[in-house]
């Protein structure tokens, strides 16, 4: 059975008073122990929150990194070799936030999920689509081909080691939700796709939703079949509000 995961995604947002405040209420949280639990934080307070949690059963992963695994000229990046050295044990991946705004493209997607697994990090693939692409019925169209861009570069093996987190792009940070039905459709389709490559992969792969995931509506999507979980933003950022998403997860 594949254990559920929880993954809080900060953002951009924090500065060193806030992340202590938050780091003490996470420290106080009643967590389950059947769920995985993750923080990523900004890189600039990843030391700070993996020396707040020690002790603590909450993984801390990164936000982005660079396609190059290793260290070397790429000025302003952050390799996956040292975030790995700094005790990160995940790393996002292809959020629409950097493939919209910062023009992120298949193909460097594919190299930052390689570099991620190359270092031993546990790549967390996000793929999603626009509300225009969903009203134009592309979803499906969409995420197959963002998932189908990794397998065809590295192949479905590679996500034996990974996970996707399916975040439709017009649910980010607006307060609209995809219905329980909506997203489990998504996620029973990427689920499918990895199937057709390898039936063993695809019944261990973890696929979590993400998008304005709160702890009033998290019971009933964690309860949808082929929802292992949720990559959370905004209610991240409150520690009483995550530790009840977590809880949800553990329910289901």
């Amino acid at each position: 059975m594949r254990r559920p995961l929880v993954a809080g995604n900060w953002k951009m947002h924090g500065t060193r008073a806030s992340v202590a405040e938050l780091i003490r209420g996470l420290r106080q949280l009643a967590l389950p122990t059947g769920v995985e639990v993750a923080v990523m934080p900004p890189c600039l307070y990843i030391s700070q929150v993996l020396a707040g949690l020690d002790g603590k059963a909450i993984a801390v992963g990164a936000q982005n990194c660079a396609v190059e695994p290793m260290q070397g000229a790429l000025t302003g990046e952050i390799a996956p070799s040292q975030l790995a050295d700094a005790g990160c044990t995940m790393v996002l991946v292809g959020h629409s936030e950097r493939r919209l705004i910062l023009g992120e493209r298949d193909e460097q997607v594919s190299r930052k999920f390689a570099a991620a697994q190359s270092c031993g990090l546990i790549p967390v693939l996000c793929v999603g689509e626009t509300l225009e692409q969903r009203q134009a019925g592309k979803t499906l169209e969409v995420v197959a081909a963002q998932l189908g861009s990794v397998i065809e570069e590295l192949g479905v093996g590679a996500f034996a080691q990974a996970v996707v987190a399916y975040e439709p792009v017009w649910a980010i940070g607006t307060g609209l939700t995809a219905s329980p039905q909506e997203a489990q459709e998504v996620h029973a389709a990427i689920r499918a796709q990895l199937a057709a490559e390898s039936a063993e992969v695809a019944r261990g792969v973890r696929i979590l939703y993400g998008g304005s995931v709160k702890a009033a509506n998290a019971v009933e999507l964690f309860g949808m079949q082929d929802i292992d979980g949720g990559l959370i933003g905004g209610a991240s950022l409150n520690a009483d509000e995550f530790g009840a998403i977590c809880r949800a997860a553990g329910n289901r």
